[in-house]
């Protein structure tokens, strides 16, 4: 091949200047005629995209925010309708579905009720006297904190302090404590409303749930039934999964943790079961809560060290769970990685606090699902290279 002949010489005559031209398609690729490069092109269709995306969500969360109530009631209707629709099949083999509903829905509210009453008359009946012992545990607690390698001197004189200074905040801001307490009034409204519409729609969701979802996808475009369906399908199975597998996993946490409150002889052992068995419904933050509260129990009747064994066995409950029971209950019908989690809770809860906490992680996991059941999936990437050799590379092409 000719060598390109060398800058500043002139050219023979009848020959041809050397001009190195690209490939059509490349230039077709790469210029449009508007001088802007192919990939700021790419970047920008894939900004305006993102940002439809975002403001799409921004949306739907004002308008949840709007109609909290509504939303919240849906949410508690489609949660019970997953746990009791196995009963509610199973005494439909025997009976009509709309008694099969009542009976099923009856089942769980004693269920649920039961459970209420026993922690509220347990907690009721030694209240007096836990309250004596808790007050012991924390005076233990301080002196193990003054006395101990941490270097810090708490006296009985500044907890006096303390409570005096939280006693004149009360008083400056009582107006703002009545408005609160005037607040709350108005939302134990809207929890009784809340119930009442999420009872109204889970026994709708139970004995008419089918014929509801074939009306819905009936009124959808042909072109479309099919992936509606497919999606719909691919939801329900991921959400019924992990509210299902939440309460299994809950029910086991209370037990696990009755059987080591009892061996450590904490009073309360129960009714500390129950509320881990509640915490279990809430990501990354009810356990932790149940778990430092049993602490506190166990401090105040059997002193530090019984508080410390109590701790270790819930958190190794925790460990359990994480790791054996919820990918054993689970499966892979909720497989999100245990960063998403985190940085999704941690979202919700700065969204809409503790609601926001519960609701997060299902939604999250059933819009993965659908998107995992639409999505094409391409051939994934055995090995990637590393930073050296990509860098090395870009210099040898530049």
């Amino acid at each position: 091949m000719r060598s390109p002949r060398p800058i500043g010489r002139a050219p023979s005559r009848g020959a041809q200047p050397f001009v190195h031209r690209l490939p059509e398609s490349h230039l077709r690729a790469e210029d449009n005629g508007d001088g802007v490069p192919r990939w700021m092109r790419k970047t920008a269709g894939y900004s305006w995209r993102i940002l439809v995306i975002l403001a799409i969500i921004a949306l739907l969360v004002w308008a949840m925010a709007r109609i909290q109530l509504v939303f919240v009631a849906v949410f508690l209707a489609l949660v019970v309708s997953a746990v009791l629709r196995p009963l509610v099949s199973l005494f439909a083999r025997v009976m009509p579905r709309g008694l099969a509903t009542a009976l099923a829905m009856l089942t769980g509210l004693l269920v649920v009720g039961g459970l209420l009453t026993y922690v509220v008359t347990s907690v009721t009946g030694q209240w007096e006297r836990l309250s004596v012992q808790f007050s012991d545990g924390i005076e233990q607690l301080f002196t193990f904190v003054a006395d101990g390698p941490f270097g810090l001197h708490i006296t009985a004189e500044q907890i006096n302090e303390w409570l005096a200074t939280g006693q004149q905040w009360l008083v400056d801001n009582q107006t703002n404590v009545l408005g609160q307490v005037a607040a709350s009034a108005g939302s134990v409204f809207e929890v009784f409303a809340a119930i009442a519409l999420a009872t109204f729609c889970t026994v709708f969701f139970l004995a008419r749930g089918s014929e509801m979802w074939r009306w819905f996808i009936n009124q959808l475009p042909t072109r479309v039934r099919e992936s509606w369906v497919v999606a719909g399908g691919a939801g329900w199975y991921t959400f019924s999964g992990y509210a299902r597998g939440t309460v299994i996993i809950a029910v086991t946490d209370g037990i696990l943790a009755a059987i080591i409150l009892v061996f450590a002889g904490v009073p309360l052992a129960a009714p500390l079961a129950v509320l881990v068995f509640i915490g279990a419904f809430i990501p990354l933050i009810g356990a932790p809560a149940a778990m430092i509260i049993a602490m506190v129990v166990a401090l105040a009747v059997n002193g530090v060290l019984n508080a410390l064994v109590v701790g270790i066995g819930i958190a190794l409950i925790g460990q359990f769970e994480g790791h054996i029971l919820e990918p054993l209950v689970m499966g892979k019908q909720v497989s999100l990685h245990p960063v998403v989690v985190a940085l999704a809770v941690t979202s919700g809860t700065l969204v809409a606090g503790i609601l926001g906490a519960v609701v997060v992680i299902p939604l999250v996991a059933v819009c993965w699902a659908v998107y995992s059941k639409l999505r094409t999936l391409e051939p994934p990437t055995e090995e990637l290279p590393s930073p050296k050799r990509v860098a090395r590379d870009s210099r040898s092409l530049s």
